[in-house]
């Protein structure tokens, strides 16, 4: 007795034969089953995060600096927090990782730079979309190299470029330490570097560091989380002030620390003949 085709893909024997006359189904069976449906938890940081960015460029374009700035903030600790809660419930996706980028251009790079051009840069005329414009396509190509970087393994202490949420803390903190705006060109000049300077990091090879040395599962002594409190307390009293001073220090921490490495192999060289 001759099998057909439905025979033997029922008896195991050469079911995966191309049939002419079942093309649609032979291909169904064929192609890979995909798994549908998202993590809810970690893809609800990511949306809050891609929320705030929107809200910021809301408020930036009705000129209430003061409640826009503060939203990057918000971004950028949700972006922190929808990573980091991935890998601590085992729900980190292909799909959570290019949903984050797509937030992260949203929140650190075209609301940095809608903000910043209506607070400053305005003044600068087609000089200032066009910084703007520079911001937002460095952010872009920081993201994307980021991705390419995590798929091979490389030094998790550190960061290749500067994080666009580092780079989008430094205008987002001048204009929250500064809300009324600025009118003046000369003065405007400000707020290109602003833009302009975390731009360049953002798509340099400088080291940032990640922090992902810190191992916070390890016993600390109690005076540590006294620190944590002093810091709390700190920015809770003058926050304009040490968001500055932490969005700065981190950038020219990088910058610094690049300029000593680069001493420091001009010293370890041997003399030339």
């Amino acid at each position: 007795m001759v099998k057909t085709d439905r025979d033997a893909r029922r008896d195991g024997d050469g079911g995966d034969e191309f049939d002419p006359l079942n093309f649609g189904r032979w291909r169904a069976e064929r192609r890979p089953r995909l798994r549908r449906g998202v993590y809810l938890l970690p893809s609800l940081f990511t949306m809050g995060n891609m929320f705030c960015g929107y809200l910021c460029v809301l408020y930036a374009i009705r000129g209430e600096f003061a409640v826009a700035a503060p939203l990057i903030g918000v971004a950028v600790v949700l972006d922190m927090l929808d990573g980091r809660i991935a890998r601590m419930t085992g729900t980190a996706t292909a799909f959570g990782v290019e949903f984050d980028s797509m937030a992260d251009v949203i929140s650190f790079g075209i609301a940095p730079a809608v903000l910043t051009f209506m607070w400053g840069l305005q003044p600068l005329q087609r000089l200032g979309w066009a910084v703007g414009f520079i911001y937002l396509s460095a952010a872009a190509l920081r993201l994307a190299r980021f991705n390419i970087q995590s798929v091979t393994p490389t030094d998790k202490r550190h960061f290749v470029g500067m994080p666009s949420p580092a780079a989008a803390a430094v205008p987002a903190s001048t204009v929250f330490f500064y809300p009324e705006g600025i009118q003046d060109p000369r003065w405007a000049l400000v707020a290109l570097a602003v833009m302009v300077v975390p731009a360049l990091l953002m798509v340099s090879t400088i080291r940032f560091s990640s922090f992902k040395k810190i191992d916070t599962q390890q016993r600390r002594s109690y005076k540590v989380l006294a620190l944590v409190a002093l810091i709390i307390a700190v920015i809770q009293l003058h926050p304009n002030i040490v968001l500055l001073a932490l969005s700065y220090l981190y950038m020219l921490g990088g910058i610094g620390g690049a300029v000593w490495a680069r001493f420091r192999r001009r010293g370890t060289l041997p003399p030339s003949a």
